[in-house]
């Protein structure tokens, strides 16, 4: 049974980092390309980061780039997402989810449409 499983949120000041975890199963690792999304209240959901399967293809959206970092271990299945730098408009819940190919869609912030497995979110929250 696929899952994803979502972990590592929290209440972090401006500046702080955390570091989030996705843990999949219930297919085969590097077949499919893993992405972590966030939404805020009242917006639409936007792709943040993107890994391939191999890990040979990583995206980030522009208002992430720098500060962000993606990484994958296929032996392990986990995906992690280390924010750092944050600032109060990271703030929202973030999931992750697995595309239908093993390559990333782009442009990574409009591609909610094409992933159709999620999982059900973690909140971070960034204020002082």
């Amino acid at each position: 049974q696929l899952q994803l499983v979502e972990s590592g949120g929290g209440l972090v000041q401006p500046g702080g980092s955390l570091r989030l975890s996705c843990a999949f199963s219930g297919f085969t690792s590097d077949d499919y390309a893993i992405s972590w999304f966030r939404q805020a209240p009242g917006e639409e959901r936007e792709g943040v980061s993107c890994i391939s399967g191999s890990t040979e293809i990583i995206d980030y959206a522009d208002s992430v780039k720098g500060r962000f970092f993606i990484s994958r271990d296929n032996a392990k299945n986990t995906v992690i997402l280390q924010m750092n730098d944050l600032k109060s408009e990271d703030t929202g819940v973030y999931y992750c989810a697995r595309g239908k190919f093993r390559g990333c869609v782009r442009p990574i912030e409009q591609s909610a449409y094409s992933y159709t497995d999620w999982g059900e979110g973690t909140q971070v929250t960034v204020s002082s």
